[in-house]
């Protein structure tokens, strides 16, 4: 990297496949193309990477899709101003148990099919079994409380019929310990982002039962947290930035590059892990554990279906999850700081130049595409969908109020 890089930019990144973007756009020459020299800083949690942009060491970082809008909201200890112009991908986790669970989960007519209905309610009889026989709860990890996996994992559970708050505990550990936390017997099964699921099948320790495209297809789950006061003091470093993330992730999409990145992500700077095990990420072809595989459609996207576009329905949605699970009071204040965290805005003016297909819309209603749809754009043809909740639920942005009282009565 020459001296003349116009912009500097610091990034902090979590050991997960779906940093893969951000990674891929320093390591790939997509920054630099851009003018942008970018810092990449692996971290080893995820209340790391909050307070360090909080505290200002990171411009921007791969976050956890509500991580940013838990700073805005003041649910962090250090309250911060973090926007979100960019999402860094749709799907890529799964849910895994330990080998004792899935045999109690089978009992029950669970099948290695990935099923989100028929696994939780294998799952909601094992407990109930377990609790009959005074047994102490199942205990499950997620990876933060604010995160997708938090509240994909209690909204599949309590769409079941388990109490996610009384049937089971919910522990938090790093992305990078849930494996060894699994094979240890200190948790018994959790959610979490590739390739955290395939190292435990890896290792015959545990078993993947459902995944986030099956649980909700299509959603969203990283993105790009950034200061509010840096974006607004360099909204040109931004702007190239999101355009050096825009061709970063068209170039992790293409399948022809798959072995590219997978060795990429390999290197210990990054994931430190196998390719073999990265692969399942990239293809959809997951190893569920006892000589089960199973394809799934849109495991993860870095770039197709609008992957990168933050969604203002996205932002509400978790929202609506943090006051469904008791993190936050529903006040008009606070709807108004969720709904102006993620910012179209800022990724329509940075893409507009390259011409690129870009939603008509800064939000939609989620559940209601049930097949692959063209939708009208600027720019190129863009297709969204699949996007329906495994319940058949519609979350409508503009009717949250009846959302949640809906989710009150469950």
């Amino acid at each position: 990297m020459s001296m003349t890089a116009a912009h500097q930019i610091t990034a902090g990144f979590m050991p997960l496949f779906d940093s893969a973007v951000l990674v891929a756009a320093g390591e790939m020459g997509f920054a630099a193309r851009e003018g942008i020299e970018l810092k990449l800083h692996r971290e080893t949690s995820w209340a790391n990477i909050r307070d360090r942009i909080a505290i200002g060491h990171f411009d921007v970082a791969h976050m956890l899709g509500p991580m940013p809008l838990a700073c805005s909201l003041g649910l962090t200890p250090l309250a911060s101003e973090t926007i979100v112009p960019f999402s860094l991908g749709l799907g890529g986790n799964c849910v895994t148990v330990s080998n004792a669970v899935w045999q109690g989960m089978e009992a029950h007519e669970a099948r290695p099919d990935l099923d989100p209905a028929r696994a939780g309610t294998a799952l909601g009889a094992l407990i109930r079994e377990r609790a009959a026989a005074g047994r102490e709860p199942l205990r499950f990890a997620v990876v933060h409380p604010h995160s997708g996996h938090n509240y994909e994992l209690r909204y599949w559970l309590a769409a079941c019929s388990i109490d996610p708050d009384r049937d089971v505990e919910i522990v938090i550990v790093p992305p990078p310990f849930m494996a060894d936390a699994l094979s240890a017997g200190r948790i018994d099964g959790y959610c979490v982002g590739e390739p955290w699921n395939s190292a435990a099948v890896a290792a015959s320790t545990g078993r993947i039962v459902t995944v986030k495209a099956l649980l909700w297809r299509n959603s969203p789950e990283k993105v790009i947290g950034v200061r509010r006061s840096w974006a607004e003091e360099n909204p040109d470093a931004l702007a190239a930035l999101l355009r050096a993330l825009h061709h970063s992730a068209r170039w992790c999409q293409d399948p022809a590059n798959r072995g590219a990145l997978a060795a990429l992500m390999a290197k210990s700077a990054f994931l430190g892990q196998p390719e073999a095990i990265q692969i399942p990420a990239l293809t959809g072809r997951l190893q569920l554990g006892g000589g089960a595989e199973r394809s799934v459609e849109d495991f993860f996207l870095p770039f197709d279906k609008a992957a990168n576009f933050p969604w203002k329905s996205h932002a509400l949605w978790f929202y609506t999850q943090m006051v469904r699970w008791g993190q936050l009071p529903h006040t008009p204040q606070n709807l108004a700081i969720a709904r102006d965290c993620y910012r179209p805005d800022l990724y329509r003016s940075a893409l507009k130049p390259l011409g690129v297909a870009l939603p008509g819309a800064n939000a939609k209603v989620e559940g209601a595409l049930q097949t692959a749809t063209p939708v009208g754009s600027a720019g190129a043809s863009l297709v969204l969908g699949p996007d329906g909740f495994f319940d058949g639920q519609i979350f409508d942005p503009d009717r949250i109020d009846a959302y949640i009282a809906d989710q009150k009565r469950d």
